[in-house]
């Protein structure tokens, strides 16, 4: 049965500031355990070859824990393979481990259950407003109105068209020069589309004014992308997810059918 080697063995003529020091014989006087003392048990049979998860304290097959040491991958006969550090405090998937022990590079991982929050804080400038009392025409030739409580859009074909909702979109500068981000204002109002998550209708958010910089209201946000007549709004905050209509529904979001995600813009004449 393989034995994982001591981690520490390296250490073994070192001692901590606890530890007390004998000159008569020149070695270590072991009536407080060293920091350094530590050892593992020996693997058991049926995790020869497979990846552990090993601290200083404990050997488990668990990966659904708490480490706050070194994860190990261990062969059978005892050799350790890789050793990676982890954050304190954060869970560990059997994917992670699996990545440990196919990536060629020694780092610092992060698990995939990682939040959002760990990615770099991106910034949106406001540059103009580009579009100006414009509408937005689905497919099914609905219009986009208000609700009778004036909180939501909805999308409908109208006979009178001066109920239809009409858009300032304004343009933001950031580092993806690839994509286009925009926000777009009720005309005359200060109420501006926020996304929501997925299926669940858009919100009109009031807004003081119009953002300059934009950090952390990303929900005000969407890249615009044209084709030809077809104009689609990716969420910023929610990525893959659309500005969409349904006949006779509420204006959500969504990334793909059944929901309509592609509209003409019409821009008013002055």
């Amino acid at each position: 049965m393989a034995k994982v080697p001591d981690l520490f063995e390296d250490l073994k003529n070192c001692y901590s500031e606890d530890e007390e020091y004998s000159s008569e014989n020149g070695h270590l006087s072991l009536n407080q355990k060293s920091f350094y003392d530590v050892s593992y048990d020996p693997l058991p049979k049926d995790c020869m070859d497979k990846f552990m998860s090993l601290s200083t304290s404990e050997t488990s097959t668990t990966s659904q824990l708490t480490f706050k040491e070194s994860v190990v991958v261990v062969a059978a006969n005892g050799k350790v393979l890789k050793k990676r550090r982890l954050s304190f405090n954060q869970f560990i998937t059997n994917d992670d481990l699996e990545a440990i022990a196919n990536d060629p590079e020694e780092e610092i991982i992060q698990p995939r259950s990682a939040t959002n929050s760990f990615q770099s804080n991106m910034k949106y400038i406001f540059s103009r407003v580009i579009k100006h009392r414009c509408t937005l025409n689905d497919t099914l030739h609905q219009s986009i109105t208000l609700d009778t409580s004036g909180k939501y859009l909805m999308a409908t074909a109208l006979n009178n068209l001066d109920q239809e909702v009409k858009f300032d979109m304004g343009a933001y500068k950031s580092n993806e020069e690839t994509k286009y981000p925009v926000t777009l204002r009720i005309s005359e109002t200060r109420l501006f589309v926020s996304a929501q998550s997925e299926n669940v209708p858009v919100l009109l958010k009031e807004m003081p004014e119009t953002p300059k910089t934009i950090r952390d209201e990303t929900n005000l946000l969407f890249f615009w992308e044209h084709h030809g007549t077809k104009n689609y709004f990716e969420s910023v905050a929610y990525p893959k997810l659309f500005i969409a209509t349904k006949q006779d529904g509420p204006v959500h979001m969504a990334s793909g059918q059944p929901s309509i995600t592609d509209f003409q813009i019409l821009e008013s004449q002055p």
